[in-house]
């Protein structure tokens, strides 16, 4: 919170963001069915909370995270980041910026490289962004497998020979290693067993309280969210529907996509 104003301290802003996926069509195809996968979000992430987006597979959730972080160009739409227009900024600029979001992947199967070891793939943000000599570099990587939870001497591994939890912190070890402000999470303990699961949320939010993260966990298991989330948005067919704190969402479901999702709950 503001000191000064008692508003929220605002590090992500996004307004009426919509996504158009255009489809190539043949000469005989006239039909306009273009893929509306975002229509008109607007949200607001407060620095240091975790804002749960959920919604069913193809809800346009993580096309929505994408977008906040320019991993995907909106068709129309604004997005202001720490205060600064982040479509507005050119690729220099943009590059600069992304030191301070990144992402974790869902699939930790597919989401690394398999000719790295998990050194390279932990250091390769920080040689990318040239920062500090190769031994500041190694050191770096050490320091953050240790953060994640990982055994140093796993460094020279390649991701086959981890389990998908392993993968997982290598993949949040990386997203991590630039000292970012703001995470997107995507999905990413669906691919884990529900035992591997907590591990990784526990994590999460044992990284936050340390570095001072501020996350958008993307889901649709309200399950998982429950635990981990300080407000929860809920998305359906492309539309924000729904958008309060945990604790209301849960005790006072608003929108019946919402109630449908919490009745599916075991």
């Amino acid at each position: 919170m503001s000191a000064s104003s008692g508003a929220p301290d605002l590090l992500v802003k996004a307004s009426s963001l919509t996504k158009v996926f255009k489809r190539r069509r043949g000469l005989l195809d006239r039909a306009s069915d273009d893929v509306h996968a975002v229509s008109g979000v607007s949200l607001e992430i407060v620095r240091g909370e975790t804002l749960a987006l959920v919604g069913e597979s193809g809800s346009g959730k993580s096309t929505l995270g994408r977008m906040l972080l320019r991993l995907i160009e909106p068709s129309s739409g604004s997005i202001e980041f720490d205060g600064v227009d982040l479509l507005g900024l050119d690729s220099g600029s943009l590059r600069k910026m992304r030191r301070r979001m990144q992402i974790i992947f869902q699939d930790p199967y597919s989401s690394h490289n398999p000719t790295m070891t998990v050194r390279s793939i932990v250091r390769e943000p920080l040689t990318i962004h040239r920062l500090g000599t190769r031994a500041e570099r190694d050191e770096r990587t050490t320091e953050l497998l240790t953060l994640v939870g990982l055994k140093p001497e796993l460094a020279g591994r390649y991701p086959h020979e981890l389990s998908g939890g392993e993968r997982q912190r290598v993949g949040i070890a990386r997203a991590i290693a630039l000292e970012p402000d703001f995470l997107v999470a995507d999905e990413p303990v669906t691919a884990l067993d529900v035992s591997v699961q907590a591990q990784i949320l526990n994590l999460l939010l044992g990284l936050q309280e340390k570095l001072g993260l501020t996350y958008l966990f993307i889901a649709h298991d309200l399950r998982v969210v429950e635990h981990v989330s300080d407000r929860v948005a809920v998305m359906h067919r492309g539309k924000l529907v729904e958008l309060q704190s945990r604790i209301d969402l849960f005790a006072h479901p608003k929108h019946e996509h919402t109630r449908e999702l919490l009745a599916s709950i075991p």
